[in-house]
């Protein structure tokens, strides 16, 4: 799993590749954590163009993210969402708190 983290103000993307399962999501979070003891960040976005798989720990991962910005009130989103991992987020209601974009230019342009 790689991943591409870009930070533009106070919104960092998070370009998600490959699996997420248990390993792969303690690798981003490691990785996004390093980020946000050095950058002031209040929004975030995780655009899965290239996410291939992804179990119900790259959901916590996510709702993770979601109550921390939340509490400093940030948002989190999510962009370029498959059939399958659609389907994931649609049965585990995360649509109901985090909003959705097609793509990730949408996301930068509306968050």
């Amino acid at each position: 799993m790689n991943s591409i983290i870009k930070i533009s103000g106070d919104m960092m993307t998070v370009n998600l590749k490959g699996e997420i399962d248990h390993h792969t999501s303690n690798l981003v979070k490691t990785q996004i954590d390093d980020y946000f003891q050095k950058k002031y960040i209040k929004k975030m976005l995780f655009n899965f163009k290239n996410v291939t798989f992804m179990d119900s720990s790259g959901v916590g991962m996510i709702i993770g993210y979601y109550k921390t910005l939340r509490k400093i009130g940030g948002t989190v989103g999510v962009s370029n969402v498959n059939a399958k991992i659609r389907k994931i987020f649609e049965m585990s209601g995360i649509f109901n708190i985090l909003h959705y974009y097609n793509e990730e230019k949408d996301a930068t342009e509306k968050m």
